[in-house]
């Protein structure tokens, strides 16, 4: 009886200890940053006031280069990231910044232009 009392408490231990993954839908994707087009970048809102999402879709995984130009088209800010094929939702932070007109643009490896957009920083 104690050997059964065992190899249950054996069986119970080791099922609770079993991992079970849970599958998490897709995220919902806004209207606003939704592309149309295979390769692209878009924002969320034209008005920026400390952050705006934005979307960068491409075709292939990869490294990207995501460049900020101010109004006399000077790179005021840059940054490298690693994408995913299709949409990649990243947020970017504009506290740095002076209020102005501002341009984005997106660029890959061998800094071919991928998309570009503006953006005002108020």
């Amino acid at each position: 009886m104690k050997k059964l009392l065992l190899v249950l408490l054996g069986i119970v231990v080791l099922s609770a200890c079993r991992k079970v993954d849970i599958i998490q839908p897709p995220p919902v994707m806004a209207e606003s940053l939704k592309i149309t087009n295979s390769v692209g970048i878009k924002l969320q809102s034209p008005f920026v006031t400390s952050e705006v999402l934005m979307n960068v879709k491409l075709e292939s995984a990869g490294t990207v280069t995501i460049k900020i130009f101010d109004i006399s088209n000077r790179v005021v800010s840059k940054e490298t990231v690693n994408v995913v094929a299709g949409d990649n939702i990243l947020k970017v932070y504009t506290n740095a910044l002076p209020t102005s007109a501002y341009r984005i643009a997106l660029y890959d490896v061998s800094n071919n232009q991928l998309g570009i957009t503006d953006f005002n920083k108020l």
